[in-house]
């Protein structure tokens, strides 16, 4: 797909078609055309990519050759007044069907805007006219609220649009409502083009072993509230948002009110500017908090699934995923909100706190969505279990940390493999500790000048001992969490106790002659 000067010059301005939104059109009319009229189509175009431009000249094409009217469903109010006003942009006159609509005017318009429940409502209730809709577009398709209202159009075409060809409800598939699937451009395609900015992702190894899958399919709010507000995650959060995004426009995405309130506070009490938005803002306070987050250069909005959708701020240069999810839409959705591109814009950072890099694997990835469609039971179930996942993971120190070692060569103790030789020898499994003691104390000795220095550096190893003492229970199959958190304080006091100890004697190991006095 080269890019043409005329259309990069249409790019400035806003205006016009890109042609892989044009090819889109035309497969999606040679469809319609040939299809009955039942047909139900699904569109899939990543987020970024214009699914909006793209439906909005569907709707103008199809008006203009056709003696039918126009319904467009979303899901939510703003995406309602933002379908309404890109319509209007079209020379679409539209009406917007929510709870307050005077539908007296209803004949004089051909197109109709309405959020999903209302519609419902209105239907139910037959306050809206719709024996005359040839044509039902339903934005953000993969949510299932929409499938209970196809029993009133069974004779419109409908074209489901998505950036995520993956239904919300596993038991719902989506084969099961659309009939085909035409996959659009893909985000490697559009980012190589530069109509979208290069996702840099940092992941950073979470252990999410304590958190519970809900009815939905996901991680429950509770089980994640209670890991994410921990003293150490939070920790956690502030410094990679200072070893990857200080300065940077950021977008903190949590799942839970309670755990985007404490990142507020934190982030507060250390000084940045920082705001939380959730759905119980009102609508003014709503305007004024993005307006904020707009004109504030290093600004930071933290909140819960709220803007995942519907909101697009060109200016955000860092996205945070504060959470873990098993939805791949989310996780597409998510890192989505950093994608636009502008001007002095090219790539943007994102920071996984959720091991959704691990699960999903990287935004933009080559998925088959075409398989993905036909068989998402197969897919879901190739995706890894959060134990396998931190099976595999291998606790990597921070910058900032690792400049404290820079002596030291190698910082990293592999437990599993010292398991492994222990019960090859005979020894007990207390010796694994043991050695991965004195490994700590040796690299924080040969990177001081003293006892004191050691033992501050000593300190600075929570998450590695952490991570130790976490492959070490796995080995051992014994986690209760009580055990677990009695060998971390154990390991530490016994740290302090073999570098007070043997500072001299290892020190003079290492080095050669011994410590200064």
């Amino acid at each position: 797909m080269k890019v043409t000067a005329l259309e990069l010059e249409e790019r400035q301005e806003g205006k016009s078609l890109y042609s892989y939104q044009k090819g889109a059109i035309d497969k999606i009319f040679a469809c319609f055309e040939d299809a009955p009229e039942d047909y139900h189509l699904l569109y899939q175009l990543p987020t970024g990519g214009g699914k909006t431009v793209i439906f909005s000249e569907i709707v103008r094409q199809y008006l203009k050759h056709h003696k039918k009217q126009v319904l467009v469903m979303t899901h939510r109010i703003e995406l309602c007044k933002q379908t309404s006003n890109m319509l209007s942009e079209f020379g679409v006159s539209n009406k917007i069907v929510d709870s307050k609509a005077d539908l007296s005017d209803q004949g004089d318009f051909n197109c109709f805007v309405a959020m999903v429940e209302t519609l419902n409502n209105r239907l139910t209730d037959n306050k809206l006219d719709i024996s005359d809709i040839g044509l039902v577009i339903i934005d953000e398709a993969h949510y299932n609220s929409f499938t209970k209202l196809f029993k009133f159009f069974e004779k419109s075409f409908i074209l489901g649009v998505t950036a995520t060809p993956l239904s919300s409800n596993i038991n719902l598939p989506m084969k099961d409502n659309y009939n085909e699937l035409i996959v659009g451009e893909t985000i490697h395609s559009l980012i190589e083009n530069e109509f979208l900015a290069r996702a840099e992702v940092y992941s950073y190894n979470v252990g999410l072993t304590s958190l519970i899958v809900g009815a939905n399919g996901d991680y429950t709010v509770k089980s994640s509230e209670d890991l994410y507000t921990n003293t150490d995650m939070l920790t956690k959060l502030v410094q990679s948002y200072e070893e990857r995004c200080k300065g940077k426009k950021t977008l903190i995405f949590n799942n839970g009110i309670n755990t985007s309130l404490h990142v507020y506070d934190t982030f507060r009490r250390s000084g940045y500017p920082v705001a939380h938005l959730d759905n119980n803002n009102t609508k003014k306070e709503r305007k004024a908090i993005l307006k904020w987050f707009k004109e504030t250069p290093d600004a930071i909005l933290t909140s819960v699934s709220i803007l995942t959708t519907g909101f697009d701020e060109p200016t955000v240069d860092c996205i945070i995923l504060n959470r873990a999810t098993k939805s791949l839409t989310l996780y597409y959705q998510m890192i989505g909100r950093g994608s636009r591109i502008l001007k002095n814009k090219n790539k943007f950072t994102v920071i996984d706190l959720g091991n959704n890099l691990h699960r999903f694997g990287p935004w933009g990835s080559d998925l088959d969505w075409h398989k993905i469609f036909r068989s998402p039971n197969f897919y879901l179930d190739g995706i890894l279990s959060d134990e396998d996942l931190e099976e595999n993971f291998r606790y990597e120190m921070p910058e900032a940390l690792r400049a404290e070692f820079a002596k030291s060569e190698d910082v990293y103790f592999n437990i599993k493999a010292m398991y492994i030789q222990s019960v090859r020898e005979g020894d007990s499994s207390k010796v694994i500790l043991e050695r991965s003691i004195a490994h700590h104390a040796k690299i924080c000795i040969e990177n001081s000048e003293d006892v004191w220095d050691a033992l501050g550096l000593a300190k600075m190893l929570k998450d590695d001992i952490d991570y130790r003492i976490q492959r070490y229970t796995k080995c051992i199959s014994k986690s209760t969490f009580n055990f677990v958190e009695w060998l971390k304080d154990d390991y530490k006091k016994k740290l302090n106790a073999y570098i007070r100890s043997n500072f001299d004697e290892v020190y003079e190991e290492i080095h050669g002659f011994p410590p200064e006095e």
